[in-house]
């Protein structure tokens, strides 16, 4: 049941930071998990590295550091795919 819980978070996140960046109408649901998933884990990493938090399960602050590291991702891969036109 766990890792429903997981996939909904990471669909969410996702979408959120896609409309923050304006990739929203590029994105689908699986790229959304994908995103949110990911962006998790580089928002926890980054977080815990200088001190700010940490990524412990649901929270608020969780909710936050996630949407921050998946909103750096796609700030990359929009700078990336930009270069490659």
């Amino acid at each position: 049941m766990w890792i429903l819980w997981w996939i909904i978070f990471g669909a969410v996140v996702g979408w959120v930071a896609s409309i923050i960046t304006g990739n929203n109408a590029r994105m689908g649901l699986l790229k959304n998990i994908i995103v949110g998933l990911v962006g998790a884990l580089i928002g926890g990493w980054i977080s815990t590295m200088i001190g700010i938090g940490t990524y412990d399960g649901f929270s608020l602050n969780s909710f936050v550091i996630a949407i921050i590291g998946a909103v750096l991702l796609l700030l990359v891969v929009n700078l990336f795919s930009r270069h490659r036109r």
